[in-house]
């Protein structure tokens, strides 16, 4: 038997999946948590070592003889983490997360430098926002001078497991595009931006590859440490939405995936660059040759996790009590910017209850109302989708919240739109195993295409459709509506 290994290193935990792609099957899974350090002024970090732990856990919870059997690895990691590393690929200090919003001031000084946000979006087709690593790069610059100076590597966190398995400095295009600091029209770092940080910054970013190519093999050091073949094959790997989109099929025009996690993102795959000139879609690039336009809030399932914790009830009691109250929550919206808000560009967000009256004070209304509010954020990335004239045909629908038949229900109703659910819950880990195996068929000098591999390998949940419901359709667009007019009059005091 021969597999590939599929790692997903994600926000709360690491996921490891072996898939035999003879048989079309996976033959084991593996997971460790992760913890997360947060502090009062926005800030959210974790530790770099914490990951190589994770890691070795993982395939310690894996069989030997099924670990013998890898002959290519696949990385997706959360986008966006900065890792900084000395000359010695030595961590400088913590890792500066996705969701970190500590950074504010440094977006503002850099879109100021850069010369506005127009010129931003010329020159790399994405804003300065906090969640990107181009502004903890100046954040770490400024706070901490004395690791600064000792900088000599800026990874990305998929791009630091691909060092920890071949000892090679590498990145690819798509998780590359998550910077701020890349050009993803050309394709390559933006001189130009890195040199508003640093002088040197642009000797410190890794050497770029193609999402086909290899990023190196498996080193003898890293097979000692984990157990694992050395001279496996490591793919380029992506970041953790990029290999979403290809364990998903969102490998070309018309389908859309949504991922309900703690943060939630949507995205669509498209053969052109789409550079939104309201910021709302992230203009990046795909792990498989193409561009991925892509909406990101950083408060999805957070609302529903903060109410039930508050209601001290779990998850099914929850969603009963939400499923018992009426669409759009007797006039009750949450607006769920509990980590600050990057769609929209909220990072000095707050949450908040609008609408309350006595009459419709209830616990059931505030269940329901925070499980709406993550899809209403959904749904400006979808509005900005059809205003940059991409025609979705349907959304396919993972992460934690794709289990709960109310949510599902949801995103069909709000978003107007089918949701399918792929086969399995490890879609990002899934996407990386199927790149592995592209690499892998390259490197080998076939003519392999994504787009096939994909078709062959991915499967969808028992061809289970929900289609949207008209009468529900019109309820929530008023409902949509009420949420919009919300946002509108509270933004203001958040930014």
């Amino acid at each position: 038997m021969k597999t590939v290994c599929g790692i997903d290193l994600g926000t709360q935990s690491c996921k490891v999946i072996l898939y035999d792609f003879e048989k079309k099957v996976v033959v084991a899974r593996s997971q460790a948590p992760l913890q997360m350090t947060a502090r009062n002024d926005g800030s959210r970090e974790q530790e770099a070592d914490w990951y190589e732990k994770a890691l070795k856990a993982c395939f310690v919870g894996i069989d030997a003889d099924l670990r013998a059997s890898i002959v290519a690895i696949g990385v997706s990691g959360q986008q966006h983490g900065f890792v900084p590393l000395d000359e010695q690929g030595k961590p400088l200090y913590s890792v500066k997360l996705w969701c970190d919003t500590a950074t504010a001031a440094e977006c503002e000084e850099l879109t100021n430098a850069a010369g506005g946000e127009a010129a931003l979006l010329a020159e790399t087709g994405l804003l300065m926002l906090p969640g990107y690593t181009a502004p903890k790069i100046l954040w770490l610059k400024k706070h901490k001078p004395e690791q600064f100076v000792r900088l000599r590597h800026v990874l990305l966190p998929h791009d630091y497991i691909n060092y920890l398995l071949t000892g090679e400095y590498v990145a690819e295009y798509g998780d590359a595009s998550g910077t701020a600091l890349f050009d993803i029209r050309q394709r390559r770092w933006s001189k130009k931006i890195c040199d508003l940080i640093d002088p040197n910054l642009i000797q410190y970013l890794p050497r770029l590859i193609e999402s086909n190519q290899s990023a190196g093999l498996v080193s003898k050091k890293a097979s000692d440490e984990f157990g694992i073949p050395e001279g496996a094959l490591v793919s380029s790997g992506g970041g953790d939405n990029m290999m979403g989109a290809i364990g998903t099929g969102t490998v070309q025009d018309g389908f859309l995936t949504m991922s309900l996690g703690t943060s939630g993102t949507l995205y669509g795959y498209s053969n052109t660059p789409v550079v939104d000139p309201q910021g709302n879609l992230a203009a990046f690039c795909s792990s498989t040759g193409g561009w991925l336009p892509l909406l990101c809030t950083m408060n999805c399932t957070v609302a529903t996790e903060e109410f039930r914790k508050l209601f001290g009830i779990d998850v099914r009691s929850f969603d009963s009590a939400a499923a018992s109250a009426p669409i759009g929550a007797d006039g009750i919206v949450i607006l769920p910017f509990f980590n600050g808000e990057r769609t929209p560009n909220l990072p000095n967000g707050r949450a908040s209850v609008q609408g309350i009256t006595a009459a419709n004070f209830n616990r059931e209304n505030i269940a329901r109302a925070a499980l709406e509010s993550a899809i209403f954020g959904m749904r400006i990335g979808l509005e900005s989708f059809k205003a940059l004239n991409f025609k979705a045909q349907e959304i396919r629908l993972i992460g934690g919240g794709a289990k709960s038949p109310l949510w599902r229900s949801m995103v069909a109703n709000i978003m107007n739109l089918p949701v399918r659910l792929p086969a399995g819950e490890e879609a990002a880990a899934m996407g990386a195993a199927i790149q592995a195996l592209w690499c892998l068929e390259t490197a080998a000098g076939l003519s392999s295409s994504i787009e096939a591999l994909c078709n062959t390998h991915v499967q969808l949940e028992g061809g289970q459709v929900i289609e949207p419901d008209p009468k529900a359709v019109s309820i929530y667009d008023q409902a949509y509506k009420t949420y919009a007019t919300y946002l509108g009059a509270l933004s203001p005091l958040y930014r």
